[in-house]
């Protein structure tokens, strides 16, 4: 006999629709070089439905790598987000990693597109040419002052995000791979690690706990997200 109180998938995707219809108007604030942004989830909500249709219109696959290479912002949650609620696999590449370990780690994962901001632009260009599968280079404005080649490859995520239509989430298995992470290979090349939805969900629950979160918490971010994929925080 199976039981069937509370039978659903613990998905990423039920996460972004809690804070989506429950806590719309609560702020999000990113501070960068060009100064403090504010928003809210119901609005991060809506570009991160958008970014899901960017990733569509990129033609990534359906169980395609999304790399990203930035800092901690409100534009890393929505990749945080909209990769794994498509069904596809974030993969956060750590920034301060040594070049020939980026070459490998993002051959490795077959990171088919990067996400990057560009006051990190200058760390990751020189690298693309060795990193054979990625298609798509999508630069974030952080304030940053690289200069952008010109180079098909490369696209801005404001435009792409804008043109972009919204899509619905709907993850079913709670199994699949949400996101990927290596370690720095202090002994040998970095070594992979696979995060499913179930994995995520249930890690992200411990940090509510042990960190004593409720709904009235103001966290401060300082872990990097680029870093075990925040320690799971960002969901």
């Amino acid at each position: 006999m199976r039981g069937l109180m509370q039978d659903s998938p613990l998905t990423i995707d039920t996460i972004f629709r809690h804070a989506e219809q429950h806590y719309g108007d609560v702020a999000i604030v990113t501070n960068s070089p060009q100064g403090a942004t504010r928003s809210t989830y119901g609005e991060w909500a809506a570009r991160t439905r958008r970014l899901g249709g960017v990733l569509d219109t990129l033609g990534i696959s359906a169980d395609g790598r999304v790399g990203t290479f930035g800092w901690n912002s409100q534009r890393h949650l929505e990749l945080y987000f909209a990769a794994p609620c498509t069904g596809r696999v974030l993969h956060t590449l750590n920034i301060r990693l040594f070049p020939e370990q980026l070459t490998y780690i993002a051959n490795h994962a077959e990171d088919e597109v990067v996400f990057v901001d560009r006051s990190v632009f200058g760390l990751f260009w020189p690298l693309v040419d060795t990193m054979t599968t990625v298609r798509h280079v999508v630069v974030m404005e952080d304030g940053g002052d690289a200069e952008l080649p010109d180079d098909p490859r490369i696209s801005d995520y404001e435009t792409l995000l804008a043109a972009a239509s919204p899509v619905e989430f709907d993850v079913r298995d709670e199994s699949l791979a949400a996101s990927m992470c290596y370690t720095s290979g202090t002994t040998g090349r970095p070594k992979g690690v696979q995060y499913h939805h179930r994995g995520a969900y249930l890690n992200s629950f411990g940090e509510i706990v042990h960190s004593y979160h409720d709904p009235s918490s103001v966290y401060l971010w300082t872990l990097p997200m680029f870093h075990c994929n925040g320690w799971c925080t960002p969901w």
